[in-house]
């Protein structure tokens, strides 16, 4: 064998032998990796989720609310005394503000009705971030929402008595069983979900509740008794309004309970004394994302659309 084939093949065989440690190294490489990146997805699971018991809205986030988040805290009072003005002026109501959170141009607010009708709601300040300003002279509300939320309210003054019997009921179940709802902070500052308790919530799906809004905008100081002489439930059908409850498990690991989840199920399609609507059950494990207050996994069970519990 001459020096030059020699030569070549040395040359092959070192680079066989880089090759294969360099594979060795690729497979050590993503093994590592592998580990790297499940140790990543545990700390950012454990990042993201907190017990229900334990979660009060911190953490809450919207998409790109970064720089606002800042520029509305600088402008808290200010941003307060808008969003009052705000609801006052254009819903005829009286509110308290719980929390701000940046978002996209703007501060989302999270406010609650004093007195009744009684729900939750938010509304919207424009955020000028080049010059640092919030533009309180423009506040506002995405379409619907807040209509929405007084309508749940006053429905829920409206029939007090039959509400009266849920609200008994799911106390009853929450405490003879693993189950709990959200806490009352949690419900004030990120929920916005209309007439709402730490245990259901209530959404209009219809129109039938407008004049309801309308009269409302004109005579927000109607008693309890006026509004039950101007709407009953022959107004409306059963689609018209869901009822959704919305439950945790109480301790960290358990998984939702189907035989509590059935029962709680069963009850209410036996039960009598509710409001005439649409009903869901949603039942999740202990833990809630504190990113966007959702509890919703792969393993939460639930009767919903299409196959609500209705009452008529």
């Amino acid at each position: 064998m001459n020096r030059k084939n020699k030569l070549i093949i040395s040359s092959l065989g070192f680079s066989l032998l880089l090759g294969g440690c360099s594979d060795m190294n690729n497979a050590g490489t993503e093994k590592t990796t592998d580990k790297q990146t499940a140790a990543q997805e545990a700390t950012q699971t454990e990042d993201v989720f907190v017990s229900v018991q334990d979660y009060k809205g911190e953490g809450y986030e919207l998409d790109n609310g970064e720089k606002t988040d800042k520029i509305a805290e600088d402008n808290r009072e200010e941003i307060d005394e808008a969003v009052k003005a705000f609801f006052r002026d254009t819903y005829k109501t009286e509110v308290k503000v719980h929390n701000i959170v940046g978002a996209v141009d703007g501060a989302t607010v999270f406010v609650e009705s004093i007195g009744e009708p009684h729900f939750y709601t938010f509304a919207i300040v424009p955020i000028d971030i080049k010059e640092e300003k919030v533009i309180t002279d423009q506040v506002w509300s995405q379409e619907g929402q807040v209509e929405d939320a007084i309508m749940t309210g006053l429905f829920a003054m409206i029939f007090d008595e039959e509400i009266a019997v849920l609200d008994k009921y799911l106390e009853k179940v929450v405490s003879e069983n693993e189950v709990t709802g959200i806490t009352e902070e949690a419900l004030q500052y990120v929920q916005a979900g209309g007439y709402s308790t730490p245990y259901y919530y209530i959404d209009t799906t219809s129109d039938k509740f407008n004049p309801l809004l309308e009269e409302y905008l004109k005579n927000p100081d109607k008693s309890k008794k006026e509004w039950k002489a101007v709407f009953d439930e022959s107004m409306y059908i059963p689609e018209d309004i869901i009822t959704t409850v919305y439950l945790y498990m109480t301790e960290e690991g358990m998984e939702p309970d189907k035989a509590v989840f059935d029962q709680i199920v069963s009850d209410i399609e036996k039960m009598e004394g509710l409001a005439k609507g649409s009903y869901s059950v949603i039942l999740n494990d202990n833990l809630i994302d504190k990113r966007n207050a959702d509890g919703t996994k792969d393993n939460t069970l639930e009767r919903s659309y299409p196959e609500y519990i209705v009452k008529e």
